[in-house]
């Protein structure tokens, strides 16, 4: 039978937060009285992810799970649970209990009123860096200039996405997955319900600054090609520039008050090869996607899936990259 929603979790070194999570999603699902099942997508853990949840499986078999080889990152962890899931909605959620439970009858209320999208928006932990809240509100707005892509300060991957929209976020046959973009991008009726940020249940995070950091620029890369046009226009600038502090030693050369050359020669190639190297590190970010996109290889890997009967087949149905999936089904 087909569920009506679907919950896809992406986890990493989430051991001990799993069953928690299971006991308030259980509670606030079956309070909607419909039909429904939760898919947690153990992104290469080195602790007992997987083990706890083949024992939730065990003891309820609408936990199903996807493990991965090994760990590939949030956005392809989360695009693999939504290649796989049955319902007619599908919410995602992070495995760490600061998405609550909670707020899951609220998204089903209002698509159920018609929208097809229904974000929410995250009222931040009182106790947040400074630098964080900072760094986050600057991204997006840098996001949406870029891209014409509006995404707004405190949305994240904690959503509700129609059957429809799904379907379309599937045919995506992109490396840098920027979810939050492309959900945004697709523009079908949505709506946003706000909610208050818990603190994590156990644990530290795993979104390192490194890691928020290729996040970031995978998003604007996956969108826009404004950066290289910024560097056009940076160039042009900056030529114009040097046009300028040419003349100008031209003329200190006639006033006798430099070394014939000199102040020419050092601004020219200062100038003009600190551009040309922007414009080069660019292009190459560019290219550098290009080849990753024609290799053609796999998003990702699973090793395991429990609960999820021909697997395989249905994640190249629905045309994701993810031909590497061996055929081993645990159930």
């Amino acid at each position: 039978m087909t569920p009506t929603l679907s919950v896809v979790v992406p986890a990493y070194n989430e051991q001990e937060n799993l069953t928690e999570l299971y006991k308030e999603l259980k509670l606030y699902l079956d309070s909607l009285k419909e039909s429904w099942e939760v898919i947690i997508v153990d992104d290469g853990s080195k602790d007992n992810t997987w083990k706890v949840i083949s024992h939730l499986n065990a003891m309820d078999d609408r936990i199903k799970g996807v493990q991965f080889s090994r760990n590939f990152g949030h956005q392809y962890a989360l695009f693999s649970g939504l290649a796989v899931s049955k319902g007619n909605a599908v919410i995602s959620m992070d495995a760490d209990l600061q998405h609550p439970p909670s707020v899951i009858p609220k998204l089903v209320e209002e698509w159920r009123k018609g929208y097809k999208i229904v974000n929410t928006v995250r009222q931040e932990l009182e106790n947040l860096s400074k630098f964080k809240k900072l760094t986050s509100r600057l991204y997006y707005k840098v996001f949406s200039f870029l891209t014409g892509v509006r995404i707004e300060e405190g949305m994240a991957d904690f959503r509700l996405v129609d059957r429809q929209v799904l379907n379309n976020i599937l045919k995506f046959d992109e490396d840098g997955l920027f979810l939050r973009g492309i959900i945004q991008w697709l523009g079908f009726p949505s709506t946003k319900v706000s909610f208050e940020c818990r603190e994590r249940y156990r644990g530290q995070t795993k979104y390192s600054l490194k890691k928020m950091l290729k996040f970031a620029v995978d998003g604007v890369l996956s969108f826009s090609i404004v950066p290289l046009r910024v560097g056009v226009i940076v160039g042009i600038l900056i030529s114009l520039f040097a046009f300028y502090l040419i003349i100008d030693s031209i003329f200190a050369y006639y006033q006798g008050l430099t070394v014939p050359g000199w102040t020419t020669t050092i601004t020219v190639i200062s100038f003009m090869f600190g551009m040309l190297f922007i414009l080069l590190g660019l292009i190459g970010e560019y290219i550098g996607k290009i080849l990753i996109q024609v290799r053609g290889r796999p998003r990702f890997v699973a090793n395991n899936y429990i609960g999820i009967h021909n697997g395989p087949k249905e994640l190249l149905d629905n045309k994701t990259k993810t031909s590497s999936y061996e055929d081993k089904v645990i159930s």
